[in-house]
C-alpha cells in the first residue's frame, strides 16, 4: 500500500490505496458515476475496493467521472491505465440520477454504448449497488451482467466463474446459471399489453429463474464494512468509516433502504469497537454509517468509551427519539457543531401514515437537548407532495420549525450563543419495493407552490435558512426510479444531447 503524494489531482493525498503489477493478473476497474470526491465517501464501493484486492489474482484499480474538461481517454486513479484495458467494468451505483453518467463514463472509456454492441474484444461491463437492487431495467440496455444482492454474498461465486476474454454470450450463460444473483438482461424479453404496462417478464433460455435471487449476508458477525481508503477529499474529511448494520427496523414506507435490506441486521458492539480502533491507526475521525445507527444494540456505551478516550465520531443518521445521553456527549466531544432531525412532515398525522415513528414532543426534546449540550446548529428534513399530504400538513412545516426556533432561541440565549436552523425540503418520490411504491408523485407546478409557501413562511425568519428541492429533478428521478426498459431510449437521448432533458423528453 502507498500513500500518493500531495497534489491536487484526484487520489492525490490518498492513504490506503492498492497497487498491484498487472502482470498475469485479472484487471478490473471499479468506477463510481459521479466525481471522486461523491464516490469515495461511499462505503460500498470501498467495501467493494477491498473485497476485490483481497484476492491476489485480481488488480482492482477506480475511476470516475472526470472533472469538466479532463482530457483524454477514461482511466484508472492507481496507475493511470485505460479502462477500457480492463478485462471487467465493475458499475456501484447507489442513485438513479447517476444513470445518465454511466453513458458518460463507458464514451469516455471509448466502448460502445449497448451491450448487444460489444463483444470479445471490450470488456465485460457489470453493474451493482442498491439502484440495482431497486430497479436495473433502465440501464439494461447499457450492462451486459447485473450481481443483485450483497457483494460478500455474490463475489466469490462470480470470480469463480468469470473468464477473461472468454466468448461473451456463452460467458454470460455459465454466469447467469452458476451465479445467485446475476442478472443478463440480453437473456430476457419484456412483453407490454396494448395500453403500454408489462404484461410478462420471461428468461428466453431454459431453466433460467423467472425472478432473480438476491443473496443477502444472514449474520453481519465475524465481517467488516469500513473504509479502504481514506482521503480528505471527500464530505467526510479524513473519516474512517465504519458499517455498523444493514436495514432499518423502523419501516418508514418511503424509505427503499429500509426494504431493500431487510432483514435489519447489525453488526456485535465488540466487533465494531475493533474496526473503529483499526481506523484510529490512520486517523482521530470514526464515522458510524447504516440507516438506523442509532438502533444499534450498545450504540450508547460504544460511542461513550470511544469519545472519552478524544476521538471524534460522526454519525450518517440518528433519530430524534432516540438521542440517549451517551450519544449526544460523544457529538459533543468530538467537536459536532451541527445535528440532523428528520422529522420528513410537519404534522403527526401525516408522519403517521407515512410510518416515521416520532411525535412532535421526540423532535421537539431533540432539538432541546441538542443545543443544550453545546450543539448550536441544527439541520431538519421534510418532504413535500407525501400520499395524503393537505394544506394543514404543509403549513405544519414552518410551524413546526418555528416552535423549535422558539425553543432554540430559549437556550441559545442562556448560552449566549445563537445557531442556525437549516431546513430541507425534498419532493417525495416513490421508490420501488417499499408500500409506496404504486403513489402517484405530486405534479410539478404543485410542488413548486408548496415549495415557494414554505420559502415565504420561514425566509425572513432570523437565524432560519431554507433549501429546497428542485421539482423538475425529482420527477427525472421517479422516472428513473420506476421506469421500464424503455426508459433506456431517453438516457440515450439525453446522453446524445449532452444532458439537456427538456430537449430529450420533448422529442
Amino acid at each position: 500500500m502507498q500513500q500518493a503524494s500531495h497534489d491536487r489531482r484526484p487520489g492525490a493525498g490518498e492513504t490506503g490505496a492498492i497497487r498491484k503489477d498487472r502482470h498475469g493478473r485479472t484487471a478490473v476497474a471499479l468506477i463510481y458515476p459521479n466525481r471522486y470526491h461523491v464516490g469515495m465517501a461511499n462505503l460500498g464501493l470501498q467495501s467493494i475496493y477491498a473485497l476485490l484486492n483481497r484476492h491476489d489474482e485480481i488488480v482492482c484499480e477506480r475511476a470516475f467521472l472526470p472533472e469538466e474538461n479532463a482530457p483524454g481517454r477514461l482511466t484508472t486513479i492507481e496507475s493511470g491505465r485505460p479502462v477500457a484495458a480492463a478485462d471487467l467494468i465493475a458499475f456501484s451505483i447507489s442513485f438513479e440520477s447517476d444513470f445518465p453518467n454511466l453513458l458518460q463514463l463507458l464514451d469516455l472509456a471509448g466502448l460502445p454504448l449497448s451491450a448487444a454492441e460489444r463483444d470479445e474484444r471490450h470488456p465485460l461491463v457489470i453493474a451493482g449497488g442498491v439502484a440495482c437492487f431497486l430497479n436495473p431495467e433502465p440501464i439494461a440496455r447499457f450492462i451486459d451482467l447485473f450481481l443483485i444482492g450483497e457483494a460478500e454474498a455474490i463475489l466469490p461465486h462470480f470470480l469463480a466463474h468469470f473468464r477473461p476474454g472468454a466468448e461473451r454470450r456463452g460467458l454470460l450463460q455459465r454466469l447467469v446459471r452458476a451465479v445467485p444473483g446475476a442478472y443478463a438482461p440480453a437473456f430476457y424479453d419484456v412483453d407490454y399489453t396494448p395500453e403500454g404496462t408489462i404484461a410478462a417478464f420471461r428468461p428466453t433460455l431454459p431453466d433460467l429463474p423467472v425472478r432473480i435471487a438476491r443473496p443477502i449476508v444472514r449474520d453481519l458477525a465475524g465481517t467488516a464494512t469500513c473504509s479502504a481508503v481514506i482521503t480528505p477529499d471527500t464530505a467526510f474529511g479524513r473519516a474512517f468509516l465504519v458499517e455498523v448494520g444493514r436495514g432499518c427496523p423502523h419501516g418508514c414506507r418511503f424509505c427503499s433502504a429500509g426494504f431493500v435490506y431487510r432483514p435489519p441486521r447489525f453488526r456485535p458492539a465488540a466487533e465494531l469497537a475493533a474496526t473503529m480502533r483499526q481506523g484510529l491507526g490512520i486517523t482521530d475521525q470514526v464515522g458510524l454509517v447504516g440507516a438506523a445507527v442509532s438502533d444499534l444494540p450498545g450504540i450508547g456505551p460504544l460511542c461513550a468509551e470511544f469519545a472519552e478516550a478524544g476521538t471524534r465520531i460522526s454519525f450518517s443518521s440518528l433519530r430524534a427519539d432516540a438521542l440517549g445521553p451517551e450519544l449526544v456527549r460523544a457529538l459533543k466531544q468530538s467537536g459536532v457543531k451541527t445535528a440532523t432531525i428528520a422529522p420528513e412532515a410537519g404534522s403527526e398525522r401525516l408522519r403517521r401514515v407515512i410510518n416515521k415513528g416520532l411525535t412532535e414532543t421526540d423532535i421537539l426534546a431533540a432539538a432541546e437537548t441538542l443545543v443544550a449540550h453545546g450543539i448550536p446548529n441544527l439541520k431538519l428534513y421534510f418532504m413535500a407532495g407525501l400520499p395524503t399530504e393537505t394544506e394543514d400538513d404543509i403549513a405544519a412545516i414552518p410551524a413546526l420549525v418555528k416552535h423549535i426556533k422558539h425553543l432554540f432561541l430559549k437556550i441559545s440565549r442562556s448560552r449566549r450563543a445563537i445557531g442556525t436552523i437549516t431546513v430541507g425540503v425534498s419532493c417525495f418520490v416513490p421508490k420501488p419495493f417499499t408500500p409506496f411504491q404504486w403513489t402517484a408523485m405530486e405534479e410539478v407546478p404543485r410542488l413548486k407552490a408548496i415549495l415557494r409557501r414554505i420559502k415565504n413562511e420561514l425566509g425572513r425568519v432570523p437565524n432560519v435558512r431554507v433549501h429546497a428541492d428542485v421539482p423538475r429533478w425529482a420527477y427525472v428521478q421517479a422516472l428513473l426510479s420506476r421506469g421500464d426498459r424503455r426508459t433506456a431510449e431517453i438516457l440515450a437521448r439525453v446522453h446524445a444531447r449532452q444532458g439537456n432533458w427538456p430537449q430529450a423528453l420533448k422529442q
